[in-house]
Protein backbone atom coordinates (compact mmCIF):
# COMPACT_ATOMS: atom_id res chain seq x y z
CA UNK A 1 0.00 0.00 0.00
CA UNK A 2 1.24 3.36 -0.80
CA UNK A 3 1.13 6.28 1.32
CA UNK A 4 -0.09 9.20 -0.44
CA UNK A 5 -0.60 11.60 2.50
CA UNK A 6 2.86 13.19 2.74
CA UNK A 7 2.24 13.86 -1.25
CA UNK A 8 -1.33 14.99 -1.39
CA UNK A 9 -0.69 17.50 1.95
CA UNK A 10 3.02 18.64 0.43
CA UNK A 11 0.80 19.72 -3.04
CA UNK A 12 -1.97 21.29 -1.33
CA UNK A 13 0.24 23.52 1.07
CA UNK A 14 2.86 24.22 -2.18
CA UNK A 15 -0.45 25.63 -4.17
CA UNK A 16 -1.71 27.79 -1.43
CA UNK A 17 1.36 29.00 0.23
CA UNK A 18 3.05 30.34 -3.71
CA UNK A 19 3.98 33.81 -2.54
CA UNK A 20 1.45 36.38 -4.89
CA UNK A 21 -0.86 33.71 -5.78
CA UNK A 22 -3.69 33.49 -2.84
CA UNK A 23 -2.04 35.90 -0.93
CA UNK A 24 1.52 37.74 0.37
CA UNK A 25 3.05 37.99 3.54
CA UNK A 26 4.60 40.65 3.84
CA UNK A 27 3.23 43.00 0.80
CA UNK A 28 4.98 45.19 -1.48
CA UNK A 29 3.34 48.08 0.55
CA UNK A 30 1.20 46.42 3.30
CA UNK A 31 1.72 43.91 5.80
CA UNK A 32 -0.55 41.32 3.18
CA UNK A 33 -1.91 41.94 0.08
CA UNK A 34 -4.00 39.31 -2.38
CA UNK A 35 -3.31 38.22 -5.33
CA UNK A 36 -1.12 40.40 -6.98
CA UNK A 37 1.07 38.03 -8.69
CA UNK A 38 4.22 39.70 -6.95
CA UNK A 39 6.88 38.55 -4.83
CA UNK A 40 9.87 39.71 -3.70
CA UNK A 41 12.86 37.45 -1.82
CA UNK A 42 11.90 38.23 1.78
CA UNK A 43 8.04 36.67 1.02
CA UNK A 44 9.48 34.06 -0.52
CA UNK A 45 11.38 33.38 2.73
CA UNK A 46 8.17 34.00 4.80
CA UNK A 47 6.04 31.77 3.12
CA UNK A 48 8.84 29.06 3.32
CA UNK A 49 8.90 29.27 6.43
CA UNK A 50 5.26 29.01 6.89
CA UNK A 51 5.03 25.75 4.57
CA UNK A 52 7.73 24.03 6.75
CA UNK A 53 5.82 24.66 9.96
CA UNK A 54 2.20 23.68 8.71
CA UNK A 55 4.25 20.38 6.73
CA UNK A 56 5.55 19.58 10.21
CA UNK A 57 2.63 19.67 12.26
CA UNK A 58 0.58 18.24 9.23
CA UNK A 59 3.11 15.01 8.29
CA UNK A 60 4.81 14.62 11.91
CA UNK A 61 2.67 16.14 14.72
CA UNK A 62 -0.51 14.54 13.59
CA UNK A 63 0.47 11.79 11.25
CA UNK A 64 -1.87 12.49 8.13
CA UNK A 65 -1.76 9.40 5.79
CA UNK A 66 -3.87 8.38 2.93
CA UNK A 67 -3.53 4.99 1.60
CA UNK A 68 -4.43 3.32 -1.37
CA UNK A 69 -4.74 -0.09 -2.89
Amino acid sequence: MADWGPVVIAVVLFVLLTPGLLFQLPGNSRVAECANMQTSAVSILVHTIIFFGLIVIFLIAIGVHIYTG
